[in-house]
């Protein structure tokens, strides 16, 4: 039985079109133009790259620059690929076979345990509470792995809350996952979006000898549409996960590899990172003002990072017809709660420019004293 992606099927049946799109999870893009002048890239480095296939486990330039942010590691425990996407899909294909499980931590972006599902693989959920800050219990993380679990996915920040784990939430992880030799696959995209300090989100890589990380250029630095990835782990794994890379994608774009190798290049990639955090601080900031026009409407436990928050609403409607009316009515979109299998909630970008924000804050606000009045 296949089972639909519902967050992105969402998307990309509504988002495109729609004129205030708070839908998206990473800060507001750049242009080409505003990337190649802040790396300092000289146009002719652009218009003389050969078209050609490139590299197909990404350059050895690109990889060594991303080994750099993991100590320990060289250019052959990284593979370049499409997207944190293609990333997932080839963990999920070279690591779960049919009958096996893995665990993981609801609300979650259901694209790694989507893959499983489709392969027959057995997803154990464990359940975050709202109104315990969205924090993970190790007790319950223990008692959901077993002989079968070949995997503990975890997305650290978090993706849709924004939460960063606890130590003893990642100590009980790594101890879950170590009781019956089960990988640790790390999503942290979101690494680089604090909100509430300028200290990096410790990776869950060389914490434990069975751990496989992915990352992008979308969420953090503003380049989602250079659809560029990385995996990192050891050796064989990444070897192994390359062999399946050559049937999905063969390679990411030889442009897009150039442009990865100034971004994440010093000093560029600090510069990125401080972007992504200024507009976060300031658009969580413009976002709880227009959430508490209405009072005891919404709430929100506050991201540690993200440009995202999840938000909590008390009206007499569900998510999903909020999030429908919002889009009719004020051309306005987010992610209805129910999409991450969590009522009563939507999730919504705030790292925009502040006009744009605002405008459809208040679009927003109009349809909730239109839902209060029907009530």
């Amino acid at each position: 039985m296949f089972h639909p992606f519902d967050v992105e099927q969402f998307l990309s049946e509504l988002e495109h079109g729609v004129k205030y799109n708070y839908s998206e999870s990473g800060v507001h893009p750049m242009t080409l133009r505003e990337l190649v002048d802040l790396v300092g890239l000289e146009p002719d480095v652009l218009w003389n790259t050969m078209l050609d296939y490139p590299q197909v486990n990404g350059s050895t330039f690109l990889r060594e620059k991303i080994s750099a942010m993991y100590p320990g590691t060289n250019a052959d425990n990284v593979l370049v690929t499409v997207g944190a996407t293609e990333a997932n899909t080839l963990i999920a294909n070279t690591l779960l076979q049919p009958g096996d499980s893995m665990v993981a931590f609801r609300p979650i972006y259901e694209q790694l345990t989507g893959d499983a599902r489709n392969r027959g693989v057995d997803v154990r959920y464990v359940d975050m509470e709202a109104d315990n800050g969205w924090a993970i219990d190790p007790e319950a993380v223990m008692a959901a792995v077993g002989p079968t679990t070949k995997l503990i996915h975890v997305i650290n920040p978090n993706n849709p809350t924004g939460r960063v784990l606890s130590n003893r939430e990642r100590e009980g992880i790594i101890a879950a996952a170590a009781s019956v030799g089960a990988w640790i696959v790390a999503d942290e995209v979101y690494i680089g979006t604090e909100r509430d300090t300028d200290e990096a989100t410790p990776s869950f890589w060389g914490a434990y000898d069975k751990v496989m990380v992915l990352n992008s250029t979308s969420k953090a630095y503003g380049l989602p549409g250079l659809r560029l990835g990385w995996l990192v782990g050891p050796a064989d794994a990444i070897t192994a996960c390359w062999r399946r890379h050559e049937y999905a994608s063969v390679a990411t774009s030889t442009v897009s590899m150039k442009l990865a190798e100034a971004a994440l290049a010093e000093p560029a990639r600090t510069a990125l990172v401080e972007r992504a955090r200024r507009l976060i601080r300031t658009g969580f900031e413009t976002l709880t003002e227009a959430l508490a026009v209405h009072h005891n409407i919404f709430t929100v436990a506050p991201p540690h990072a993200s440009a995202m928050s999840f938000v909590r609403f008390n009206l007499p409607i569900d998510s999903e017809t909020l999030a429908m009316r919002l889009v009719r009515e004020q051309d306005v979109l987010v992610i209805p709660g129910s999409r991450f299998h969590v009522e009563n909630h939507f999730r919504f970008s705030s790292a925009l420019p502040e006009a744009h924000l605002k405008e459809g804050l208040r679009r927003l606000n109009l349809v909730v004293e239109d839902v209060l009045k029907s009530a």
